[in-house]
């Protein structure tokens, strides 16, 4: 055996031990004292998914038997643990409703008290998601007094990064009230409390986000590094020393634990990390997206946050991670909420106000996940224009009962000819869901932009008080969006 095939193969071996040491360990333990062993997603005070097939799962002494009650229908399960010390079975769920209890026995005896069943979602990204009362989130002290809530739980992961899909991780479930929800997801806590008093049934919240975090850390590697496009993307990050940039790290420590949980959906908010390789964004994102469904089985329902806009400078365009995530909302079961009119100051990356966010994604699911009638779930979105007479008419979906302006003259608008050499204010009105452009020094209009800048921010809205989405209609390269 040559040098350089030894050494790959030394390399080799050494990556598949480091993959079973987790196993053997465990399996010697295990075979020790044969202590039957849950994972931290499994304990008293857990929500399970209703009216589905959910699976339990844990480690007990290799050929022992596992059995599992459930009090709701006192039904039993019984599965063998495998030679790895492994058992997994699935039980069916009813209605939502609890308390109830689970009984799991081996050698020993784990009884999982007030379990309840409902609905239960996953909140990730990276810090607009992590956003707390202790980031200085604005609107969520005002929740205090009447934040317990027992129908709302609480699962808070800690930041793990691993170069290996992890098993296992540290948390634990709560009830929600004020003391537990200082350091929870302030958009998560929202977009649950939201759908809790719609549905009125029990919510689970899983918060898995991580500040700083681009998307590339959250998906797994091989997604990435078999793609030629990403890969050489994801070498262009920036590594830092308070979070993981590498692809995979994320997902292997927070994501791949929870896998085996049943959930509802995701909601997620993220995307200022990834400013610098927006044109990949798209690609990278509904990737991802596939790989977590495919991972947990489910074509998930994915809702997501389209970033606002922020001073960026020359460390990214915003603004064309913007367009890349509107673009990603084809995606199937995906939807995407926007926030422009939530921006207090443009050199603040993190949007204070993220109450009207958890709200605006919960009526997302409301509607679309849950089938209730919410009037204007959806921002207006530009559908198509046409030129006649040197004016541009724009008109626009999800706007069937008007626009309007929100402020004393519209803002945000711009139009130019076809070289796109010059941009123009222009004169704006709107006739009902259209909008009629034009300005007196341009007389043939051709390309029509909205909010497109990383700090440009328009204010039209729908009726129902939900910002026009930012589009631009030209497809003209941009090596630098300008701070407008």
């Amino acid at each position: 055996m040559g040098l350089h095939k030894g050494f790959l193969y030394f390399r080799t071996m050494k990556k598949r031990l480091q993959r079973l040491l987790p196993a053997i360990a465990l399996l010697f333990s295990t075979a020790g004292f044969s202590q039957l062993k849950l994972p931290a997603l499994l304990q008293s005070g857990m929500v399970l998914q209703q009216k589905d097939s959910v699976q339990l799962w844990g480690w007990a002494g290799p050929g022992e038997n596992v059995t599992v009650t459930t009090s709701w229908n006192a039904q039993q399960y019984s599965t063998k643990v495998s030679d790895l010390a492994r058992w997994k079975l699935k039980i069916q769920t009813p209605a939502a409703g609890g308390p109830y209890s689970i009984t799991i026995s081996s050698r020993n005896t784990i009884v999982l008290e007030n379990v309840l069943i409902g609905e239960v979602w996953v909140c990730s990204g990276q810090s607009n998601m992590e956003w707390s009362y202790y980031n200085g989130v604005k609107d969520i002290a005002a929740e205090f007094p009447q934040a317990a809530n027992s129908n709302i739980r609480l699962f808070q992961v800690n930041k793990t990064g691993a170069d290996y899909p992890q098993e296992d991780l540290k948390a634990g479930w709560t009830s929600c009230d004020s003391n537990q929800l200082k350091a929870f997801s302030a958009v998560g806590y929202f977009f649950g409390k939201r759908v809790q008093e719609q549905l009125n049934l029990p919510i689970g919240l899983i918060n898995v986000s991580w500040g700083g975090t681009p998307a590339e850390a959250w998906t797994p590697e091989e997604v990435v590094y078999s793609d030629p496009v990403l890969k050489e993307a994801a070498a262009k990050l920036t590594k830092v020393d308070w979070w993981p940039t590498t692809s995979g790290k994320a997902y292997n420590g927070m994501i791949a634990p929870l896998t085996n949980f049943t959930i509802a959906g995701v909601i997620w908010y993220q995307g200022e990390s990834n400013t610098g390789t927006y044109t990949t964004y798209r690609q990278l994102f509904t990737k991802m997206i596939d790989s977590w469904r495919a991972a947990w089985n489910k074509k998930l329902p994915f809702y997501y946050v389209q970033i606002a806009p922020f001073k960026y400078g020359t460390t990214g365009i915003g603004a064309l991670l913007r367009e890349a995530q509107h673009a990603a909302a084809e995606h199937p079961a995906t939807g995407m909420v926007v926030i422009t009119d939530l921006v207090d100051t443009v050199t603040d990356i993190h949007p204070s106000r993220k109450k009207p966010v958890g709200t605006r994604l919960a009526n997302y699911a409301l509607a679309a996940t849950y089938g209730l009638k919410i009037d204007g779930y959806r921002s207006p979105e530009y559908s198509s224009s046409v030129v006649e007479k040197g004016k541009i008419l724009v008109k626009f979906n999800y706007a069937e009962k008007g626009l309007r302006i929100n402020g004393a003259q519209p803002i945000g608008w711009q139009i130019a000819g076809l070289d796109g050499t010059t941009w123009y204010s222009p004169q704006v009105k709107i006739d009902k869901n259209s909008v009629v452009l034009w300005h007196p020094n341009l007389k043939n209009p051709v390309y029509v932009r909205y909010g497109f800048g990383n700090t440009s921010i328009g204010n039209m809205e729908s009726l129902q008080g939900l910002p026009l989405s930012p589009f631009r209609t030209d497809n003209l390269p941009v090596a630098q969006v300008p701070e407008q």
